[in-house]
């Protein structure tokens, strides 16, 4: 319990405990969300790290000069697609065996949210999951055991991934140390996180209202 009240205070906030990061490990700030990012997309079993939030206060912390812009958006977006390209060869080779094993660390109501994204959206799962906690972890898996090739999942995985880094990081960057955003930063996180659930709540809005239409596929 003491985790999760520590994770919940790091993520509401994390202009707080980025800015004390990059004042005790320097340089060494790029490598560790590089990290975070790294994982948050390349590994099936770290879906709760923090994604579009932190970019959010990446782009607030840059614009304060303690990390260069351009430097962080770039490293994190390298970061963003070569984790989903882990991810999908992760899926490639061992997605099978994980599922068929039922292995603790997939969540197969995970698997299924993943599986129906990829009915609705096809390719541009990979694009769209960017904005979607928990799918966004396992859309590259899903996609490496079987529903992607490897040359359409990289161009998606390409646009998806540089997309997603600089909209959040730039957003954060023009507006997260706008006075009234940083007055009410932990509101503003809650807003992100809300807007990136969007999706699953107007796809679950039209499964249940308009099911004739949702289940149609798309692309």
């Amino acid at each position: 319990m003491d985790f999760v009240k520590r994770f919940i205070d790091v993520l509401l906030h994390l202009d707080k405990y980025l800015a004390d990061l990059s004042q005790d490990y320097g340089a060494w700030i790029y490598a560790i969300l590089f990290l975070i990012i790294f994982c948050e997309t390349g590994l099936v079993v770290t879906p709760f790290l923090p994604g579009d939030s932190l970019l959010f206060a990446v782009g607030a912390l840059a614009s304060t000069g303690a990390v260069e812009l351009w430097l962080i958006v770039s490293l994190l977006s390298l970061a963003a697609i070569l984790g989903d390209t882990v991810n999908y060869f992760i899926g490639y080779k061992f997605g099978d065996y994980l599922v068929s094993h039922r292995s603790r660390l997939i969540k197969k109501e995970h698997l299924d949210k993943t599986h129906d994204f990829y009915e609705r959206y096809g390719g541009r799962t990979i694009v769209l999951a960017r904005f979607v906690p928990i799918v966004r972890t396992f859309a590259p898996f899903v996609a490496g055991m079987g529903a992607m090739t490897y040359s359409h999942f990289l161009f998606y995985n390409v646009v998806g991934g540089l997309v997603w880094i600089f909209s959040l990081s730039f957003l954060g960057f023009f507006f997260g140390e706008l006075p009234v955003v940083k007055k009410n930063f932990s509101l503003v996180i809650f807003g992100i996180i809300g807007v990136s659930l969007l999706p699953i709540v107007w796809e679950f809005a039209k499964a249940k209202f308009f099911p004739e239409n949702s289940s149609k596929p798309r692309g």
